[in-house]
């Protein structure tokens, strides 16, 4: 008389699983943020140090105005523009089909930090 085979054993016949899935080259934020914030940096050291200006106020004073008005504007260009970059990239998306793959050995090793 035959007895069942239990799951997991090797006689298992796996059938693969079949998923549709939207794939897209979505923007990091992070990284237009700091290029608006420097973007702004470098506007405010021109306009402070660049243009001539008037001598009642010192340069630095001068440069730290005009960096927090430029900064927060450069940092906020940089998230509009990767917002845009976001939208383009869900009307590019594609759709692909994927299929789940087994182990060819299971893991038996006792992994540390697992």
């Amino acid at each position: 008389m035959s007895t069942p085979e239990n799951p997991g054993t090797a006689g298992e016949q796996h059938i693969p699983e079949r998923r549709e899935i939207t794939v897209r080259r979505a923007p990091k934020f992070v990284p237009f943020l700091v290029l608006g914030g420097l973007l702004g940096f470098g506007v405010a050291a021109f306009l402070a140090y660049g243009l001539p200006g008037d001598e009642a106020f010192d340069a630095g004073a001068v440069f730290g105005f005009f960096l927090i008005l430029c900064g927060a504007g450069g940092v906020v260009l940089g998230g509009v523009a990767a917002l845009v970059l976001d939208r383009l990239s869900v009307r590019r998306a594609q759709r692909a089909v994927v299929e789940s793959v087994p182990d060819s050995e299971p893991d038996t090793e006792d992994r540390p930090g697992a």
